[in-house]
């Protein structure tokens, strides 16, 4: 089930929450003790971070998949603040610059350069710095090519320890499918509808996402059902496919404007509709696809920025969820954003 930590960061005392809470998120995912120590050393970085320079924020620590011929589980850790933003990133990012007295000195660059991948992106409205850390070292930019990468957030409704919702990513030959489920309610139950979900998806991506549905169908009916989202890229025909049924939002960014794609009503596992077909589209680089569950503000605005949308998919996920929600009107529902796009340009080596 989607296993979540969602730690709110205001002062020095919740830092040590974020390392214990990296630390069992390590553990779930056996990371081994290195990669362990990569992970918390990350992670408290960016909640000192967010402390002393951002006034507080919060911290999300998420278990997510690395898409490739086998599922490998990592650690994903998001600080999201309302602070002054970064004055200048490149100084920021240099290897071991840091101004905090209270930091362990490891700065932005060092935990870029150790983390499997991170991004950042700030403005005078915010930081959000994404980082993530697998079971064994990422492969070098050279060998991980240009295909679509995907990205996402999960945040349980008042920080509970399971959330409804679930997000992955599978690719299967020329075939990238970005997949979103929201359970029917939140708890453990909504949980384990999500995760049938997604099991099912890394045993279907093969196939197109009409008939991955119809299997996901299949799988959820022992569970209460859910709303669930298919989005799959064909890197050989640069086509993309999208289907879905039950309420998940999907937009597609195509060139100054961002297209609506409908899901059809009803429930997965429970209430399936006669007939899902797919819509198919032209698949153009830079034009990224948020996929979103109900608990997103209906009316929440896309981002604008063209730069934040050359980020890594997980920071566009973690911008457009902090935007649209505030202290003053908080979630009211497990919510998650997950976003397809190009391969974004790797910073880690290269800050500038």
């Amino acid at each position: 089930m989607a296993r979540v930590w969602d730690i709110p960061v205001y002062d020095s005392t919740r830092v040590r929450d974020v390392r214990v809470a990296v630390e069992a998120a390590s553990a779930h995912v056996r990371l081994d003790p290195h990669r362990t120590a990569v992970a918390a050393l990350v992670a408290t970085e960016l909640a000192t971070n967010l402390v002393k320079h951002a006034g507080g924020g919060r911290v999300v620590i998420d278990i997510v998949d690395r898409p490739g011929a086998t599922r490998a589980p990592g650690v994903q850790v998001a600080a999201i603040d309302y602070g002054p933003g970064i004055h200048d990133i490149t100084v920021a990012l240099r290897d071991g610059y840091t101004t905090s007295e209270a930091s362990l000195g490891a700065g932005l660059g060092t935990c870029m350069r150790i983390s499997d991948d991170f991004d950042l992106y700030s403005t005078p409205r915010g930081t959000v710095a994404v980082a993530r850390v697998d079971q064994e070292p990422a492969p070098c930019r050279a060998q991980r090519g240009q295909g679509p990468r995907a990205g996402g957030i999960n945040v349980p409704l008042g920080r509970n320890e399971h959330s409804g919702d679930a997000w992955s990513c599978a690719r299967s030959g020329s075939r990238v499918t970005l997949m979103l489920a929201d359970g029917l309610g939140h708890g453990t139950q909504a949980a384990q509808a999500s995760s049938a979900a997604v099991d099912e998806l890394h045993r279907s991506a093969h196939l197109p996402p009409e008939e991955i549905l119809r299997h996901m169908h299949l799988a959820l009916r022992p569970t209460r059902g859910a709303a669930v989202a298919v989005a799959q890229v064909d890197t050989d025909s640069g086509e993309l496919a999208f289907a879905g049924v039950g309420n998940i939002g999907a937009r597609l960014h195509a060139g100054d404007l961002w297209e609506h794609l409908i899901s059809h009503p009803g429930i997965v596992g429970a209430q399936y509709p006669a007939t899902v077909p797919a819509r198919r589209l032209p698949w153009r680089p830079g034009g990224p696809l948020v996929l979103h569950s109900d608990g997103l503000p209906s009316r929440w605005a896309p981002p604008d920025d063209p730069d934040l949308l050359t980020r890594d998919p997980a920071v566009v996920a973690a911008t457009i969820l902090r935007d649209a929600s505030s202290a003053a009107s908080p979630v009211r529902d497990d919510t998650s954003v997950a976003v397809l796009a190009s391969d974004p340009v790797d910073r880690r080596h290269d800050p500038a």
